[in-house]
């Protein structure tokens, strides 16, 4: 348990699905955690599984989809090594000077912490978002997640340092 924090309920699963809004176009989905922030409620992020959907395997031509999970509203996918990110997932088919589907590949940021972490982040404001992306598809992608994790009550100080990070790192 993060030090200034008191967990105020046991595990909670939530789960999201969001596609774009036309293909390889960058579109976001935003999930309301119904926080009280009248209380210092926050959402500790115990784990992740972020899930693109396939890419298209179109012959000689470079395929992916992406999704990632933030603390913060974005306007294009972001990086593992921003701040607000938590979690990516990419899917990808390489396929160019191929006459045929290409060769599949995954990459992914850590879902679950090691047993040394006691958790993967802290969400202080009232939501999170999905955002999802492809690249060379001939369909729209989606992007799934579940987060695992628990509501806890801050002590004063300590929330309103998470809140003032979280918003000002966006």
């Amino acid at each position: 348990m993060p030090k200034g924090l008191k967990q105020t309920s046991s595990l909670i699963v939530i789960g999201a699905r969001f596609a774009e809004s036309a293909p390889n176009t960058f579109t976001q989905g935003r999930v309301d955690l119904q926080l009280n922030p009248l209380d210092n409620e926050v959402f500790v992020v115990q784990a992740i599984d972020l899930e693109g959907a396939l890419p298209d395997a179109v012959a000689g031509v470079d395929t992916s989809a992406q999704v990632a999970l933030t603390t913060t509203s974005q306007t294009a996918l972001p990086f593992l090594s921003d701040t607000n990110c938590l979690a990516i997932n990419n899917v990808s088919i390489r396929a160019g000077g191929f006459v045929d589907g290409g060769v599949g590949f995954e990459t992914s940021s850590m879902n679950s912490p090691p047993t040394a972490l006691d958790y993967l982040g802290i969400i202080a404001t009232n939501d999170f978002f999905i955002q999802v992306e492809g690249a060379g598809n001939l369909t729209a992608k989606s992007g799934t997640c579940k987060m695992y994790g628990y509501r806890a009550r801050a002590d004063a100080s300590v929330y309103a340092a998470l809140v003032q990070s979280e918003v000002l790192s966006s």
